[in-house]
């Protein structure tokens, strides 16, 4: 088993379009490395707290462990943030598996060979540029769509997509802008007839049961915002809702969105995935995610396309569907480390 001999970190900006920003992770061990991918969050305090949390803590804990197990990671990564701990988890599991030569959807329980893609739909101001827009992502060959809701806005944008595209998978993401309130509850509850997948995020983070009086309200199944566990579990007792938006950024990387997979699974929710950040890596270790046997939406896996690639082969959708990387270990793509090098603004080395 590989012994964690050094840790890179990397702050690096893309160099075109909305230049998104990312910390990616390198272990190395031996012969192999493994990579993770970290979004840079939206403030500049958060990005402090997380590039500490790996310097002080998740880092020093990790360099000379002898990595037995990809889950051997989770002690370190109670050290910091998680969407921190999920790029160090990930590049765990990414060692682990290049060192056996195994790929990591294998690893993680995963039986599909590829993975069927949805889209998120960028919101737009008219009911008829959002259908524009499904008509390109449908093009695409996406089969479902994510459309952002907000109070005042939500039964046109979901109207004009149900119209254009009567069989398409649909989930609203309501952002948590919703409260139990007479007028909110009608709009909730009239979202109900146009067939929707779920109704991602209704409430406050955490008003779990406000998402329960919800669904014994619905048929569409509700997507409660879970970013641990405990509030899974919870969510589940309380029947607060029937699906589950797995992202391994939110959940502190990739042995917390199994098991949070295996919970879903085994009490019948609907599951879809997405991977953050916009180098590849974190789409790469979705794609592994989306194998899994319980993930029955399409999944938003694909990187964006358009930008330069990071990742070789590209995670690109064709038609609509990702292969998922069988004969190559890890994550199944290699990382030009060379351009992540140059692109850097800001790096760190721990070694043992």
């Amino acid at each position: 088993m590989p012994r964690i001999d050094g840790c890179d970190v990397y702050r690096v900006v893309m160099p075109r379009g909305r230049r998104p920003e990312s910390v990616l992770v390198r272990l190395s061990g031996g012969d192999a490395v493994g990579w993770g991918e970290m979004p840079v969050p939206a403030g500049p305090g958060d990005l402090s707290r997380a590039w500490a949390d790996i310097e002080e803590r998740m880092g020093p804990a990790l360099v000379g462990l002898e990595l037995d197990r990809p889950e051997d990671v989770s002690a370190a990564a109670d050290f910091g943030a998680r969407e921190a701990a999920a790029a160090i988890d990930t590049a765990c599991w990414d060692l682990w598996c290049r060192a056996r030569g195994m790929p990591l959807a294998h690893a993680l329980g995963g039986t599909r060979t590829s993975i069927v893609t949805g889209s998120r739909i960028p919101p737009v101001p008219e009911p008829e540029t959002v259908a524009a827009r499904v008509n390109r992502a449908v093009g695409a060959g996406h089969t479902r769509v994510t459309v952002d809701i907000r109070p005042g806005w939500d039964i046109e944008p979901v109207r004009a997509i149900r119209e254009a595209y009567p069989a398409l998978a649909v989930i609203a993401d309501a952002g948590h802008s919703y409260t139990e309130s007479p007028e909110h509850m009608a709009v909730l509850e009239g979202l109900d007839a146009y067939g929707l997948a779920a109704i991602e995020r209704p409430f406050a983070e955490g008003d779990l049961a406000a998402h329960a009086r919800l669904q014994l309200r619905v048929g569409t199944a509700v997507a409660p915002a879970v970013g641990d566990l405990e509030t899974l579990d919870a969510a589940l007792t309380l029947e607060a809702g029937r699906a589950l938006h797995l992202r391994p950024d939110r959940l502190g990387g990739l042995t917390a969105a199994r098991s949070a997979h295996d919970l879903a699974y085994a009490a019948g929710w609907d599951v879809w995935c997405s991977g953050g950040g916009a180098f590849g890596i974190g789409q790469a270790a979705a794609v592994a995610l989306a194998s899994l046997p319980g993930c029955t939406l399409p999944s938003d896996v694909s990187d964006p396309a358009g930008g330069p690639a990071f990742v070789t082969p590209p995670v690109r959708s064709s038609g609509g569907v990702v292969g998922v990387p069988l004969t190559q270990p890890g994550l199944g793509h290699e990382v030009d480390d060379g351009r992540i090098e140059r692109l850097a603004t800001r790096r760190l080395r721990l070694t043992a």
